[in-house]
């Protein structure tokens, strides 16, 4: 499942590039279903191969991220909790999502913002939440910039990594993994010839 999920938003990825991750990822952030975070670690994956410049898409991964939080934000303050319900249904912003979030809100207040991006659903909703319960904008921009910072950091150059560590691994150690794979399919190759051998002798007794 998780394979799949990633090989798709590799495809997007690499036919879009940042667009498609700075779509994605703006969109999520105020409560559409897009995989943002998948989409950030394919083309975090792909800036370790050097198809992308991971600078560049740690900046846009923070400003999509900061950006559609503050459009939920507005939904939430200017529309308040009938009209998200109303047009969110829809995209599966249901009564009993908003109450799990306004729950975490009433027990951790702005920590929720800082942390959010973290947990599903505070991902998607946190901002229109906010905006609901009349949080301090200028208290909601400083989370919501910060929690954004930790987020793209994290997943981004947690994935970056991740893939130059492979791609040296593999060139380090490429002549030993093909000895490797030789041996291990001889052996495979052995064990089912000795076994189809046994099958045909215990058939003719």
């Amino acid at each position: 499942m998780l394979d799949s999920l990633l090989g798709e938003a590799q495809h997007y990825v690499v036919t879009y590039g940042y667009a498609a991750v700075f779509i994605g990822i703006f969109l999520e952030s105020f409560g559409f279903p897009t995989p943002g975070e998948m989409l950030m670690i394919a083309g975090s994956l792909m800036a370790s191969h050097g198809k992308l410049d991971i600078r560049i898409l740690l900046v846009l991964c923070w400003f999509a991220t900061v950006m559609g939080g503050n459009v939920g934000y507005v939904i939430g303050r200017q529309g308040g909790r009938p009209l998200v319900l109303r047009c969110g249904s829809r995209l599966g912003v249901t009564n009993g999502r908003l109450e799990q979030v306004e729950g975490f809100f009433d027990r951790y207040g702005g920590a929720v913002v800082l942390f959010a991006r973290f947990v599903v659903p505070l991902r998607q909703l946190n901002g229109i939440v906010a905006g609901i319960l009349g949080m301090n904008w200028w208290r909601f921009l400083a989370y919501n910039a910060a929690g954004a910072a930790l987020w793209a950091a994290f997943w981004s150059l947690a994935a970056y990594w991740f893939g130059r560590g492979l791609i040296h691994f593999v060139h380090r150690f490429e002549p030993l993994a093909i000895i490797g794979g030789a041996i291990a399919a001889a052996i495979l190759a052995l064990a089912f010839w000795m076994f189809r051998r046994g099958a045909k002798a215990r058939s003719r007794r």
